[in-house]
């Protein structure tokens, strides 16, 4: 990966109002004024109606002219007809591959089985890259390596419960128990887990993982590769791509109806 910050995409204005309002309505699964969207959205009450009244004309938003109140139409069922029915996998393969561009690091997406078991799902990587592989369908104890650790991590478990798991794990370079419960101290503060080398000598991983509504880890996002091949400060921006992934993921497919505190006007 290149490790210089990349540029951001130029955002068009009407087009991020106008999902943001789409989104609000889909979270907020009731019908509600012009007033009270402008308000939770942060857009301009006349340029919110302007937008609304676009969607209306598009389908996607239904105006009722009685309560003057707003909802999603079933236009927007029709822009989402080819992802109905797809599995998580496939909808989050795209984004491994996004984050596998231009690097030397393998890409995975883990699915977490049970409370002691993770299972390889998919993994993405860069044709050009050396770089480490590992077989989709390779199960691991669900605190190992750097995924395990973002997993520990969300689920905020006792030391007693985490020691439990820590006793199931093998490593090539060992570290104490004190150490690792150290290292998920640092998820906390970077929101993501590491291990540089402690599970598979020569390996560095880093590693988020994707939460749904009440936080609770579903899969995990990491990044794996030979040790050396990228610099602290690139494994840093990884792990902090790996966690914005992973919260964009979760509220994607995860997130719950939102409540308008509101009254509809």
């Amino acid at each position: 990966m290149n490790e210089s910050a990349p540029m951001s995409a130029r955002s068009v204005g009407a087009v991020v109002h106008a999902l943001r309002i789409l989104r609000h309505l889909a979270g907020l699964g009731a019908p509600v004024g012009v007033s009270a969207i402008a308000r939770a959205t942060g857009v301009n009450t006349s340029t919110c109606f302007n937008i609304l009244r676009t969607l209306v004309a598009e389908g996607l938003v239904v105006f009722d002219p009685g309560d003057k109140t707003y909802r999603l139409g079933l236009g927007v069922l029709e822009l989402a007809v080819g992802l109905l029915g797809a599995n998580h996998g496939d909808l989050i393969r795209p984004e491994l591959e996004r984050l596998a561009a231009d690097s030397p690091a393998l890409i995975c997406l883990w699915q977490i089985v049970g409370e002691d078991r993770i299972v390889l799902l998919d993994r993405a990587w860069h044709p050009g890259a050396v770089r480490v592989d590992l077989p989709v369908g390779k199960r691991m104890p669900s605190f190992a390596g750097a995924v395990g650790r973002a997993i520990a991590h969300a689920r905020g478990l006792s030391d007693a419960e985490l020691h439990r798991g820590f006793a199931l794990l093998r490593w090539q370079q060992p570290i104490s128990f004190d150490e690792y419960r150290a290292s998920l101290r640092d998820i906390q503060r970077h929101g993501y887990g590491r291990d540089a080398g402690a599970t598979y000598a020569g390996i560095d991983s880093v590693a988020a993982v994707v939460p749904d509504a009440s936080g609770e880890p579903r899969y995990g996002l990491g990044a794996v590769t030979i040790r050396g091949q990228m610099s602290d400060a690139g494994m840093h921006r990884m792990g902090c791509e790996l966690h914005a992934a992973g919260r964009r993921i979760g509220q994607a497919l995860f997130r719950s109806p939102a409540r308008e505190t509101g009254t509809p006007d």
